[in-house]
Parts: structure tokens; sequence; C-alpha cells
């Protein structure tokens, strides 16, 4: 395995073949970045009340959204990095909306999963470090995101 990933349902509303399919999603991911072994990350499924607590704490943006990330490897000005041999390397967390994750599907036509999987990895892409504030930046990662989703065969059709 490239990485461990904790995995917590706040919903108790994801399955494991789905949580199965973005693990196996990410992994794919990784192994296209060319990321390397020991890493670790957290992905939570929770619910639109919380998701939108947890914007407006970090982002100060009072609403619900489908995906927040965290990204650990992300130095402040008055941090100091930690590195040992032996740490394995932690690349953050992810949250997702699954009530958000199941309103999307809707609206854009395609299945819970596609959604799902779309946004965890949009969230690591995010770990990452890529970004989408400017238009050079969103093209670069949103080619990423539908490039890893085609290669996986996670398709807008499923």
């Amino acid at each position: 395995m490239i990485f461990d990933i904790d995995f917590i349902d706040e919903t108790n509303e994801v399955s494991e073949k789905e949580t199965a399919m973005i693990e196996e999603l990410l992994h794919f991911a990784a192994v296209k970045e060319g990321i390397e072994e020991d890493c670790e990350l957290s992905v939570t499924f929770t619910n639109n009340e919380r998701i939108r607590e947890i914007n407006k704490e970090y982002r100060e943006k009072d609403a619900a959204t489908d995906v927040i990330s965290f990204a650990l490897e992300e130095m402040g000005e008055e941090e100091v990095q930690i590195v040992g041999a032996d740490m394995p390397r932690m690349l953050g967390d992810i949250v997702i909306s699954v009530e958000k994750t199941k309103e999307q599907a809707e609206e854009y036509g395609h299945s819970f999963e596609r959604e799902l999987g779309f946004l965890a990895l949009h969230g690591f892409l995010h770990l990452l470090g890529y970004d989408h504030m400017d238009e050079q930046d969103e093209k670069e990662m949103f080619t990423k995101q539908r490039v890893i989703l085609a290669e996986y065969g996670l398709t807008r059709e499923q």
C-alpha cells in the first residue's frame, strides 16, 4: 500500500463498497502522482450542517460545501516542520458532505458513487498542493481530475 487512509463516517451512510472504491481510486491517483510509500490521510463523511460549521470556522464562509481539505504539509509562518526517518508522511484530512454529494449527483445526472469519487479525488489533489484559485491552476487541476477519473474508469455516466 502507498498509504493508509483513516475513514470516519459520521453519517453511517457510506457503504463498505463505496469506501473501498475511494481507497482504490486514491491509491490509483497516488501512483499517477508519484507519491512515495508510508503516507497517511483521513477521509471524513459528514452532513451539510457539520461541513457548514467547518467551512465557517476555517474558511469564514457560512455555507455548506461539498468537500474541504486540510493539507498538513502547508506550513504556516510560525510553524516548525517535524521530520523523522520513521514517521509516515501526513498528507492531511478530507471532509466530504454526503448530503451535498447526493444533491450534486442528482443535479449532474450521474451516480452517487461517481460524485463521491470525484469529491474524494478533488480533495486529495488539494492535499498534494493543487488548487483552482486562478484560471491556469484551475485548468491544470480539473484536467488532472478528468484524466485520473477516466483512466480509473469512473466516468460521468456512472
